[in-house]
This record gives structure tokens, C-alpha cells and sequence, in this order.
């Protein structure tokens, strides 16, 4: 059981006991323990069980319960609580903006037990008359659950990944010497992704009959040569049986509906998917572009695939400076085994004080050290950053003075996110219009499936940004994925850069990029317009070009 594992189940056991209105004393205990955990450096199930209570944050309490964990993967505890807690009290943890005690509240007060009844009685109403919640959290909570049940059932791109090759290995091993495909939206590297759909060269009752044996799989319909099934993962299977014209199905079914219609097919049969486009004297075109119709007009595809080699510097990640999980030099090394030429260092800047945001003490004395590392490290470097708090004027949180320190600037909104568009859009021009301002950070603020975007006039920000020479984040983090790939082209008719950037927290957060990559290719970013793709001599030549142009040398 890894350590992320492990938390969650402490943080679970906390949240129920205040929800069930036990000891809060204990509740707050096992809140910090989960909390220590995330932060430990190693791997709980890889240290010493009689060591683990000497842990920072730890105890021996906790540390018994963790040795359950890890010798059973179950605590007894927690599923002795989740059993006496009514399953829709448990759902409402899910929605944003309820708390364990607001949950108490409409559970043992209130008395609704379903996210369903929670709704109906937020349209009449009745939440506001308790004790704290009031009219605001209301419209909140009513606003959140119909967002939660809006994405119920669906799953973001990168939580499908390694299930569809499970998936297409297993179809692969059953249905020897049979063609099996992956297609639909996880093919077209959608976003978010509501069920996986296969294509397989075979007779729908053979498939049929052969599915019947795995048990995980549930069938739900069958539609002449399509099979529904519910599997045990918690994500449907979709199955087109094909026995002919495969390769015509697969580009059908991975291809916007506008997209395949304007396709030719009154053509021979292709036998794969580059013969199909040859077929009708078009380049090949991947599932992950066939979106707009007006991309078949265009001939000329070159340079227009960007992939994960093409990153050549890690922009826009975290410490332990702040809230990281690593150190300024773990994080570099890590780029340097990744073959990354660079790294810019951009801890959380002072308001953001959730995040042990830097003061302009400890500005200074980072910037000491990443000196000192710079020096033991060349050629690699590090550049000086800070992923600056965009406050409610729009101003950022530190002067000039501090601001002018920095190789470069990621400006981001954090705080007091449900805004009005005009709210919205005049806090970012007035970001944008800083001269330090080198980047936008995660645009619209969205949380995929957990929070929506603020409102936004993208077309106003993209030309803020072309007049104030300010670079686009696409932030990779695959929950975010903001600026959505949607909104890039004009940004490239602008010519805005767009950044490609992790916003790692950790090691394994670097492995993102790949994400932020995928969105990109949706895009048809070229290389030479995504930032973290310069190599180490052109973004420090792009990083001084700026602040010439901007007057700060």
C-alpha cells in the first residue's frame, strides 16, 4: 500500500468521525497523520514497522493502524465507521464546499441522506436556514452538486490510460490473430473520457459469447453490432464487432462527427489508417486532430506534431520552499536524468500562506542557494522564479523591487475564484499588464470534473497577451489542462507562446508534462511556439530579450 493510499485512508477516518460527530480531538489527529504521511520522503511499507511511530507527526496510535494497513490493506475502524454511515452521506464528501461539520449538519439536523435530497432542499431553500451555511453557501453547494452529478461517471484522460492497455491486451490475448483497437474519445486524447470503446475484427456473437466468460464484465446493451458492458474498473467498455471495413469504423468512431462527414468515402477499402488518408490524397491525419473539417483544406502537416522530446526545460514547478515535496537540487537532478537542459524554480509566492507562500527574506536567500547550486550543476540551469499570487486588484504580491529579482514571473490567480466575467477579466488584464508578468498561470482556474472555470473572454486575454509580450501556461497537471487546447489556435494566430508546464509538486509530478504534450498535439502547437521547448541558450536569450524590451536592465 503506498503512502498516498495510506493517507487517504486517514483523512478518510477523519472526515467520518466529525461527520458522525465523534471525538474531534481524534478526528484532528488522524487529519495531521495523514497530512505527515504525504509528506514523508520514503515509503511507509519500506520502512521498519517498529520505527514507523518515531515518524515527525506520526505517534504510536497511528502507527498501529498504519501496520493494519499495510498487513491487511484494510482498517478495521474506518470500515466499521464507513458501514454505519448511510451511502449518499458518504457521496456528499465528493462535493466541493461541504465540509465534515456542514455534512453533519445536514445529515443529523437537516436528515438527508442523498446528494439528490441535498439538491432538492438547496432549491427550496432550506440549507440557508441553518446555522453556517447562509444564502452564499448555498448557491455554492446547489452550483457544486449539479456540477458533481454533470461529471458522474466520468474519468479524466489520464486515470484511463493504463486501464484501455489493460483493456486492449486482454481483448489482444483472447481474440488471437484478430485486429483490436482502441478508438472513440480516449483516441482522440479527449480530456475526459466517459467510457472506452474498442474496436474488434470479429462477429458480434463471437465477441459476445467470448465476454460472457470474463467475469468483471457486465453486459447492459447490445445494439446490432455494439456491446455495452460495465466492468469492474467502474468505467464502461464499448465494443463495435466489425467484421468488414474496420479501418472505415475506426476513423469514424475516432473522429468528431463533423470531421468524418466531410470526409470522401466513396473510395476503395483502406487496410489501416494511413492508407485511408492516402486513399483521398490527404496526409495522415492522427485521431488526436480529427476535430475540426476545416483542417482538411490545409495540406502541409509538418512540424506541427509536437512530442514529449521536444520539451527541453522543466518550467514552473515547486520546493520544499514552499509546498513541495522535493529540494531545489532533488527536482534538478531529476530533470538532468530526464535529459532536460533546464528548470525554473517557481515556489508560491507570499499570500499564498495555505502554501508556506516565500516572504522576501526567503526570496533572497533561495536565490542564494540556487546560485550555489547552478554552480555545482552547469550546464544545466536554474532559473530564478516565483509563481506570483494574482491578488483581487489584480496587482501581484510583492514590489518592483522584489519582482525585479526574478529571471521570470508566473502570474496566477488562487484565491476568491468564483468571480463574475468582469470580475475575472479585469483582475488578469491588469496581471497581464505588469511588466513582470512573464507568464500566465492555469488561465481559468479549472479543477477537470472538481471545479469549473471562472468565466472568461478568452479572445480579450489572448490579445492582452500578444500586446504585452505575456506567455500562455498550459498547464499540465492532467486535472487542469489550462488553457484548454480549444482556445490555443488563436493564441497562435496571435502569436502568443503557450508554455507547456507541469506545475510538479514533486518528482513524479514532472512525469506530467506528457500530459500537457497530448493536449498540445489536440492543438497542433509546433514546437517552436511552445516555450518549455526552447533550448537552454534560446530561452535564456528569450528571458533577457524580455527584459530588455520591458526596461528592466
Amino acid at each position: 500500500m503506498s503512502n498516498s493510499e495510506l493517507a487517504n485512508s486517514f483523512s478518510l477516518l477523519a472526515k467520518l468521525m466529525e461527520i458522525n460527530g465523534e471525538n474531534s480531538f481524534k478526528a484532528k489527529s488522524y487529519s495531521s497523520t495523514a497530512f505527515a504521511i504525504e509528506k514523508l520522503p520514503v515509503q511507509l511499507s519500506e520502512i521498519v514497522v517498529n520505527e514507523i511511530q518515531y515518524l515527525k507527526g506520526i505517534g504510536p496510535s497511528s502507527a498501529k493502524k498504519i501496520e493494519e494497513l499495510l498487513k491487511t490493506g484494510t482498517l478495521i475502524q474506518l470500515e466499521e465507521i464507513i458501514f454505519s454511515t448511510p451511502p449518499g452521506v458518504l457521496e456528499m464528501i465528493k462535493i466541493k464546499g461541504l465540509g465534515p461539520k456542514k455534512i453533519n449538519t445536514i445529515w443529523k439536523e437537516m436528515e438527508l441522506e442523498s446528494v439528490g435530497e441535498l439538491l432538492y432542499a438547496c432549491k427550496e431553500n432550506r440549507l440557508k436556514l441553518y446555522k453556517g451555511f447562509g444564502e452564499k453557501t448555498q448557491t455554492a453547494v446547489l452550483d457544486y452538486i449539479e456540477f458533481y452529478l454533470k461529471n458522474k461517471g466520468s474519468f479524466l484522460y489520464s486515470q484511463t490510460i493504463n486501464i484501455a492497455e489493460q483493456f486492449k491486451h486482454l481483448f489482444q490475448n483472447i481474440f488471437v490473430k484478430k485486429d483490436v483497437f482502441i478508438t472513440g474519445d480516449f483516441a482522440r486524447q479527449m480530456e475526459i473520457i466517459s467510457q472506452l470503446e474498442f474496436i474488434i475484427n470479429e462477429d458480434v456473437n463471437i465477441v459476445e459469447n467470448t465476454i460472457l466468460k470474463i467475469e468483471e464484465f457486465q453486459l447492459l446493451t447490445k445494439d446490432q453490432n455494439e456491446l455495452l458492458y460495465k466492468t469492474g474498473t467502474g468505467i464502461n467498455i464499448k465494443i463495435y464487432a466489425v467484421k468488414e471495413n474496420v479501418i472505415e469504423k475506426l476513423i469514424e468512431t475516432s473522429s468528431s462527427i463533423s470531421f468524418y462527414e466531410a470526409l470522401n468515402s466513396d473510395v476503395e477499402t483502406a487496410n489501416s489508417e494511413e492508407h485511408y488518408f492516402q486513399l483521398r490524397d490527404l496526409p495522415y491525419l492522427p485521431a488526436f486532430v480529427r476535430e475540426d473539417a476545416a483542417l482538411l483544406i490545409q495540406k502541409d502537416y509538418s512540424n506541427v506534431h509536437l512530442h514529449e522530446n521536444d520539451i527541453k526545460g522543466l518550467i514552473h514547478c515547486h520546493s520544499t520552499w514552499s509546498d513541495g515535496n522535493n529540494t531545489i537540487e532533488e527536482m534538478a537532478n531529476a530533470c538532468i536524468e530526464k535529459g532536460l537542459e533546464y528548470m525554473a524554480i517557481s515556489d508560491h509566492s507570499k499570500s499564498a500562506f495555505y502554501a508556506q507562500g516565500l516572504n522576501e527574506t526567503q526570496i533572497k536567500t533561495q536565490q542564494i542557494e540556487i546560485d550555489k547550486i547552478n554552480s555545482r550543476l552547469a550546464p544545466f540551469k536554474i532559473f530564478k522564479s516565483i509563481e506570483s499570487d494574482i491578488l483581487n486588484d489584480g496587482n501581484l504580491d510583492y514590489t518592483n523591487s522584489i519582482l525585479s529579482t526574478f529571471d521570470l514571473v508566473i502570474a496566477s490567480v488562487h484565491s476568491n475564484l468564483k468571480m463574475t466575467e468582469e470580475k475575472a477579466m479585469n483582475r488578469l488584464l491588469t496581471a497581464i499588464e505588469n511588466p513582470y508578468t512573464t507568464i500566465l498561470g492555469h488561465l481559468t482556474g479549472r479543477l477537470l470534473l472538481s471545479r469549473p472555470s471562472y468565466s472568461v473572454n478568452f479572445k480579450k486575454i489572448i490579445d492582452a497577451c500578444a500586446a504585452n509580450n505575456v506567455v500562455i501556461e498550459l498547464n499540465a497537471n492532467p486535472n487542469r489542462l489550462d488553457i484548454d487546447w480549444r482556445e490555443i489556435k488563436y493564441a497562435l494566430d496571435k502569436n502568443v507562446l503557450i508554455s507547456i508546464n507541469p506545475d510538479a509538486h514533486s518528482l513524479k509530478g514532472i512525469d506530467d508534462i506528457k500530459y500537457g504534450v497530448f493536449s498540445a498535439q489536440k492543438a497542433m502547437l509546433p514546437k517552436e511556439k511552445n516555450l518549455s521547448s526552447f533550448s537552454l541558450q534560446s530561452f535564456n536569450d528569450f528571458v533577457e530579450n524580455r527584459k530588455r524590451i520591458k526596461g528592466m536592465q
